[in-house]
């Protein structure tokens, strides 16, 4: 299984670079794992509503040229669908039963994915109707993919 996480922005935070060093090291056994930094597009604070969808559509440009026509691509969105970590196991299982074993999971900027990025989307997920800081969703998610790894293959992990 190859898996590749998308996401907008440079990783600054020490702790967050550990936590995922962590989750990528511990996933290395089951997949590879490779994480797809895009610059995110810099704007002033206080964008109009024109501003906002030109920085998600440069953002989405670069996105998309990260995505090769063969992968699975799972949004993460606040509006996606929510998934218990047994039913993301089973998600992640199917796909690799059924020949789709390169999944990548986009995560946008902080003002969302552009509407280019949600077509190209085969599935939208939500982890919560809460905002999270978009670098925070990194290390989320690779915990919730080892733990979708563990599940698949019967092993014990922390509940």
């Amino acid at each position: 299984m190859k898996i590749t996480i998308v996401a907008v922005g440079k990783l600054k935070e020490k702790y967050l670079k550990q936590g995922i060093q962590e989750y990528t090291k511990r996933l290395k056994p089951y997949a590879n794992v490779e994480i797809v930094e895009v610059p995110d597009e810099k704007a002033p604070e206080n964008l109009s509503e024109a501003e906002m969808e030109e920085v998600k559509q440069k953002e989405g440009e670069r996105i998309l040229s990260k995505l090769p026509p063969d992968t699975y691509v799972i949004t993460l969105e606040i509006e996606g669908k929510g998934l218990s970590s047994e039913q993301l196991a089973k998600k992640m299982n199917e796909l690799t039963t059924y020949g789709r074993s390169k999944i990548a999971f986009v995560i946008g900027g902080s003002l969302g994915l552009s509407q280019e990025v949600i077509h190209r989307s085969d599935f939208s997920l939500s982890f919560s109707t809460m905002t999270f800081p978009h670098q925070l969703m990194r290390l989320i998610l690779l915990e919730q993919v080892y733990r979708a790894v563990k599940i698949n293959r019967g092993e014990p992990y922390h509940k």
